[in-house]
C-alpha cells in the first residue's frame, strides 16, 4: 500500500491532511462529481522534477470542460497550478519518487444533478510512488463488466464517479486470482485495464486501441507512441479483438501508476514464453529514462 504524505494543498494553502475535508452534502460526495489527474515527481538529491506537468494540467482543464465544471477555468491557470505543486513538494520534502494527485471537487451543497456555476475546491496530495500492478509480468482477466461508453460517461475525462466501473472489474479479476482486468467495449473489443492503457506487439508492429475505443487518452500512452515513433517502430491504432491478445508476441501496459509493465498471461493463456519481449523492454527503458532525463521534448518541469 502507498502511504500519503502529511501535508496537502487545500483551500488555497498547505494544511495538515487531517484538516482537509469535503462536505458530505457536496456534489463530490453525493454524485462523485470531481475530476483528477496523477503524475510522478522524480527526486534526485535536492532536484525535483514533474513529468509532463503542463499536459496533466491540460487534462484537468479538459476533464472539467467535458463535464461542465466551468469554475476551474475561471479560477485556475497553469502558473497557479505549478506554484501550488512547488509549495506542496517543498512542504513534504520527499527524498524518494512520489506520485501527486490533483483533484477538482464540486463542493456546492445539495445542488441537485447539475454542475454549471457550482463552487469548486482543488485538493492536491502526495503519496509513495508504489506501482499498482506487478512489474515482472502480470496476469490479466477479461472482465464481464463492460467499459462505460464515451456517450454515457466520457472516457476522455478522469471522473472520480466513473471509477466504480474500474472497481467492479478489477475486484472481479482479483477475486478470480488475477492481477487486473481487461475491459472490453459493448462489441467485445479491447479497451484498457482498470487504470492503464494496453499495447500488443505482432510481427514487430506496435498495436493499441485508438482513442475512439472508449479509452482514456493517456498521457503515458502518448509518451510511448512518441518514443516508439522516434525509434522507427511501426505503429497501428485501431480496434482490437480479445483473441488478438492471446496470440500476440508481446503485451504490455502503461500509465502513471503502472509504469510500462509486461503482461505474462491473459485469460489463462501465456503470452509467447511469458517473459518480457524485446519491444516491451526497449520502450520500458526509454520511458523510464524520459521520466528523469528528457532533453528534447520539454516533458520535465523543475519544482
Amino acid at each position: 500500500m502507498a502511504n500519503p504524505y502529511p501535508q496537502v494543498y487545500f483551500g488555497d494553502r498547505i494544511i495538515d491532511a487531517k484538516q482537509a475535508s469535503v462536505g458530505v452534502a457536496s456534489s463530490a460526495v453525493m454524485y462523485g462529481l470531481s475530476v483528477y489527474t496523477v503524475f510522478p515527481v522524480l527526486v534526485d538529491g535536492s532536484a525535483r522534477t514533474a513529468f509532463r506537468l503542463d499536459d496533466h494540467f491540460r487534462r484537468l482543464e479538459e476533464s472539467c470542460k467535458i463535464i461542465g465544471i466551468d469554475r476551474f477555468a475561471a479560477e485556475w491557470d497553469f502558473a497557479r497550478f505549478r506554484t501550488a505543486i512547488i509549495d506542496l513538494i517543498a512542504a513534504n520534502a520527499p527524498t524518494e519518487d512520489v506520485f501527486v494527485r490533483a483533484t477538482v471537487h464540486v463542493v456546492e451543497s445539495i445542488p441537485g444533478t447539475r454542475v454549471r456555476g457550482c463552487a469548486i475546491q482543488v485538493s492536491i496530495f502526495v503519496y509513495d510512488a508504489v506501482p499498482i500492478v506487478p512489474q515482472d509480468g502480470m496476469r490479466l482477466k477479461s472482465s464481464p463488466w463492460r467499459r462505460i461508453p464515451d456517450n454515457a460517461i466520457p472516457s476522455r475525462a478522469k471522473v472520480n464517479g466513473a471509477y466504480v466501473n474500474s472497481v467492479l472489474a478489477k475486484q472481479d479479476a482479483i477475486d478470480s486470482g488475477y492481477d487486473d482486468c481487461i475491459f472490453l467495449d459493448g462489441n467485445g473489443h479491447v479497451c484498457e485495464l482498470s487504470a492503464a492503457n494496453i499495447f500488443l506487439v505482432r510481427n514487430g508492429t506496435l498495436i493499441t486501441p485508438d482513442v475512439s475505443c472508449d479509452i482514456l487518452d493517456g498521457i503515458n500512452r502518448r509518451t510511448i507512441l512518441t518514443l516508439a515513433a522516434e525509434d522507427g517502430i511501426p505503429i497501428v491504432e485501431r480496434t482490437i479483438d480479445l483473441t488478438e491478445l492471446y496470440i500476440a508476441d508481446e503485451v504490455f501496459v502503461t500509465g502513471t501508476s503502472s509504469g510500462t509493465s509486461p503482461v505474462a498471461e491473459v485469460d489463462g493463456r501465456l503470452i509467447a514464453d511469458g517473459r518480457p519481449g524485446p519491444l516491451t523492454q526497449t520502450l520500458r527503458k526509454r520511458h523510464t529514462a524520459a521520466l528523469r532525463t528528457d532533453t528534447h521534448h520539454n516533458w520535465l518541469t523543475p519544482l
